[in-house]
C-alpha cells in the first residue's frame, strides 16, 4: 500500500445485537457496518455519501472507536487501533477527533467555551494552565471567534458560531485525522459556507486529513479529493470526486447524482427515482442489497453478492455491482 495512506480501514463492521422476549435474548442483529474498506491519504478529504440510514455516522464512529468494532481493522498510521487496549488508545485519542452533527447537542449547557475547549488540554496535561488559556484563545482566533466570548455558554452562539467552538474543541490536540460527521447540515446556507471554507483553510495549513460525512452530494464534490457511496452499510462505489460525479458508475450512484439540483434552470437532467425504501439492516436482502430498488437489476444480482472491481482507467474507480463482473477485480 502507499506509504501516504494517513487511515486504512478494513472490513470494518458493527453489528447491533437485536434483543427480544421475556429474557432478553438476542435474536437478531442490526448490521450497520458490514464488511467497509477504504484509505485516507494525509491531508485528504474522503466524502462519504448515502441515504439517511445507511449507517455512515456509524461508520465514523466505528473508526474514531466511539463504537466498538464487531470486527475488521482500523490502522492508523501502521497501528491497528481497532485492537488497542483502553488503557493505550487516549494517547492515539490526541491524534483523532471528531466534529458532530448538531453544535448545540454536542456542547455541554453547563460549560463555557473555555471550560469545553480546554477539557481536551487538561485530559491530556498538555501545558500549564496560563499556557492551556492562552492555547485556547488562540484557537477561537483560529476558527474566527474573538477573545470575548470565552465565558460565555452555547446558548449565547448562533449555530455558525457553536459549530466553530466544536471545530476549535477538535483542533485541539493537534490531531492528524478528523471525522467530521454531517458538520454544515445543521447550518443555513450561507453559514455553510463558511464552515466549509473554515475547514478547507485548516487542511490546507494544518495537512489534517478528513472522513467527511454527509447526505449533501454537492458539498461534498466541492471539499472532497475522494467519494465513498454506501448503502445499506456497505460502500458500494469509491473513486476521486472528479472522476465519480463525472461518470458516476453503480446504479446507485448514478440516481444519488440525478438528484443533485442544477443552478441553471434551463438545463435538464433526467431524474432517476428509486421504487420503495431502504431496507432493513437487520434483514438485509440476498445477494446485491440494492437489488430490491435496481433499475438494472439481473437474476443473479438476487442470488451472489457482486464482486468490487476497478473500473478506472488513469485513476481507480472501485464499483461493486455484478454489471461489471468482467472488469479486474480488486
Amino acid at each position: 500500500m502507499p506509504d501516504d495512506k494517513l487511515l486504512q480501514v478494513r472490513d470494518l463492521k458493527k453489528y447491533f445485537p437485536v434483543r427480544g422476549g421475556l429474557l432478553r435474548r438476542v435474536v437478531a442483529h442490526l448490521k450497520a457496518v458490514d464488511g467497509v474498506s477504504f484509505d485516507v491519504a494525509a491531508g485528504e478529504t474522503f466524502g462519504l455519501v448515502g441515504e439517511s440510514g445507511c449507517g455512515k455516522s456509524t461508520l465514523g464512529r466505528a473508526v474514531l472507536r466511539l463504537h466498538e468494532p464487531t470486527s475488521g481493522e482500523v490502522v492508523l498510521d501502521g497501528t491497528d487501533i481497532a485492537v488497542l487496549p483502553k488503557s493505550e488508545l487516549i494517547a492515539w485519542r490526541r491524534r483523532m477527533q471528531i466534529i458532530f452533527q448538531d453544535p448545540y447537542a454536542s456542547l455541554s449547557p453547563r460549560r463555557t467555551v473555555r471550560q469545553t475547549i480546554r477539557e481536551a488540554l487538561d485530559i491530556h496535561e498538555i501545558g500549564d494552565g496560563a499556557g492551556r488559556d492562552a492555547e485556547v484563545q488562540r484557537l477561537l482566533e483560529v476558527v474566527g471567534l474573538h477573545s470575548h466570548v470565552l465565558d460565555r455558554y452555547p446558548h449565547e452562539f448562533s449555530g455558525g458560531q457553536r459549530q466553530r467552538v466544536g471545530i476549535a474543541r477538535a483542533l485541539a490536540l493537534k490531531p492528524d485525522f478528523i471525522v467530521a460527521d454531517e458538520p454544515v447540515s445543521a447550518l443555513d446556507v450561507s453559514v455553510q459556507s463558511q464552515a466549509l471554507n473554515l475547514l478547507s483553510e485548516l487542511q490546507r495549513d494544518h495537512g489534517i486529513a478528513f472522513l467527511f460525512i454527509s447526505h449533501d452530494l454537492a458539498v461534498v464534490q466541492h471539499i472532497s479529493d475522494h467519494v465513498g457511496v454506501m448503502y445499506l452499510g456497505k460502500i458500494v462505489e469509491t473513486a476521486t470526486a472528479v472522476d465519480i460525479y463525472r461518470e458516476p458508475r453503480h446504479p446507485y450512484t448514478r440516481a444519488l447524482m440525478s438528484a443533485i439540483p442544477i443552478p441553471d434552470p434551463r438545463t435538464r437532467r433526467e431524474r432517476i427515482v428509486l421504487p420503495g425504501d431502504v431496507p432493513s439492516p437487520i434483514s438485509p436482502p440476498s445477494g446485491c442489497p440494492f437489488h430490491p430498488r435496481c433499475p438494472e437489476a439481473m437474476p443473479i444480482c438476487s442470488q451472489e453478492l457482486p464482486p468490487t472491481v476497478n473500473v478506472g482507467t488513469h485513476t481507480p474507480h472501485e464499483v461493486t455491482c455484478h454489471l461489471y463482473a468482467d472488469s479486474t477485480r480488486v
